[in-house]
């Protein structure tokens, strides 16, 4: 007889921030300190694999990502042993951004980049900082020349030369480096010139998928693209971008389908029309994120009404209670609840709609009502993050893939709160929400 995991046995959080702080507590048991600093092994438990993918430093799964996570926990409790550990971790980031080849954003040295500037703002640390510009440095010297222009990886998504921009720009600000900016700009011209940005994934190392296969989705396809456009023409107002931008979202718009008020993305055409993938990574959550981004540039209400939409459908589909055929056994920032945590709780915070605070609640709780504490480590969420292999199920302490990610969600959830105790929140590059996440009209009431 299977155990009965209706009523667990272990105390369960009553708060997203009292279940962020357990989901921390797991994650130091995984803690690794050397000379170079510290770092968190992908998954402390010994009898299952780490379905990490990225290497010990990256956004993605490693320590860049965890970092993040413990200075948004520092944040939100004040407790300086959490500020501590992400010292640590950005200690280990300075001690190795050297070693990394990978260039990207989520895998590679412009994630480093990325977590090592905010640690630098976060703690005063300037050591961090001039990491995160040699970093940078690094990035910007390795940009390849060719007869179409400039760029990196020759793959425009997110996951390629997209990434790295919308990387540049945000080192950009944060570091005062404006040649950061004017490169992210020169790269994005050559995306820009395509005839549909991103229109040109199957071939790309996607072994699961036919080789002629388009992928509309965000982090490996066209909307993803059309979002770093959009992003380009709100820093320079050059319409070429915004053109760009269009073609794209036009192109998602067509294969999507619609019914009534809801809106779903197929994850690949022209075999994949039926799977509709919910998450960030190649689902709705991701989509919305382009289109709220040509709505913040533009102002079109068109494209909030897309990301409208899309949110619908998401509610309207029954999860997270129910599964679906691209909503399956998965709770991490890149494919599952706490990705669609994010969405919500950026649509609160740009609408000041309390629907969407109330549906991110209903997801909190399915996250919470999901962590496992059997053993007073702390809570950790164990899921099948490939979807065509559900026999492949693990926990893991990083950014995207697990408790890092899952406890961000829910700290953002926690701080979507009183206008009176507002903070800014950590978001990644190609989050378009507000970073403080408090709407102007609970701004003006409380005024």
């Amino acid at each position: 007889m299977s155990p009965d995991c209706s009523h667990p046995s272990w105390p369960r959080a009553e708060t997203p921030l009292t279940a962020a702080i357990m989901a921390g507590r797991w994650i130091r048991s995984a803690a690794v300190d050397d000379a170079r600093g510290r770092h968190w092994r992908a998954n402390p438990d010994p009898r299952r694999h780490s379905a990490r993918s990225g290497q010990p430093g990256s956004l993605y799964a490693g320590a860049a990502g965890i970092v993040l996570f413990f200075l948004e926990l520092a944040a939100a409790t004040g407790h300086e042993a959490y500020l501590e550990d992400a010292r640590q971790g950005a200690r280990y980031l300075a001690e190795t951004w050297q070693d990394e080849a990978d260039l990207s954003l989520y895998h590679g040295l412009t994630g480093m980049v990325f977590a090592l500037a905010e640690a630098g703002w976060a703690t005063g640390d300037e050591s961090f900082a001039v990491a995160a510009r040699a970093g940078a440095d690094r990035v910007v010297r390795s940009l390849r020349r060719t007869g179409d222009g400039v760029g990196w990886t020759g793959d425009p998504a997110q996951r390629g030369d997209g990434g790295i921009i919308l990387g540049l720009l945000h080192a950009s600000g944060i570091l005062g480096v404006t040649a950061y900016e004017e490169v992210a700009v020169e790269a994005g011209a050559r995306v820009a010139d395509q005839v549909v940005p991103g229109h040109r994934f199957g071939e790309n190392g996607c072994p699961d998928l036919p080789e002629d296969a388009v992928t509309p989705g965000f982090l490996s396809g066209t909307a993803g693209t059309a979002f770093l456009l959009a992003r380009l023409y709100g820093v320079t107002r050059d319409k070429r971008f915004l053109d760009a931008a269009r073609r794209g979202a036009d192109f998602v718009r067509t294969i999507s389908t619609v019914t009534g008020e809801d809106a779903l993305v197929p994850h690949h055409v022209p075999q994949g029309r039926g799977l509709h993938y919910l998450g960030l990574c190649s689902g709705s959550a991701g989509v919305a994120r382009m289109f709220y981004e040509l709505y913040r540039v533009t102002g079109d209400q068109g494209d909030l009404d897309w990301v409208r939409r899309l949110a619908s459908g998401i509610v309207r589909s029954g999860v997270p209670n129910r599964q679906t055929p691209g909503f399956w056994n998965v709770a991490c920032q890149c494919c599952g609840s706490a990705g669609l945590l994010e969405l919500f709780v950026g649509l609160w915070a740009a609408t000041g709609e309390e629907h969407y605070r109330q549906f991110a609640g209903t997801l909190a709780g399915n996250l919470i009502g999901r962590a496992t504490g059997h053993d007073d480590g702390g809570y950790r969420w164990y899921q099948a993050y490939r979807r065509l292999r559900p026999w492949e199920v693990t926990a893991d302490t990083g950014y995207m893939i697990g408790a890092a990610g899952i406890g961000a969600a829910l700290l953002h959830l926690d701080a979507a709160g009183p206008a009176a105790e507002p903070r800014r929140l950590i978001l990644m590059p190609d989050n378009p929400f507000p970073a403080i996440p408090v709407p102007a009209s609970a701004l003006r009431r409380s005024q």
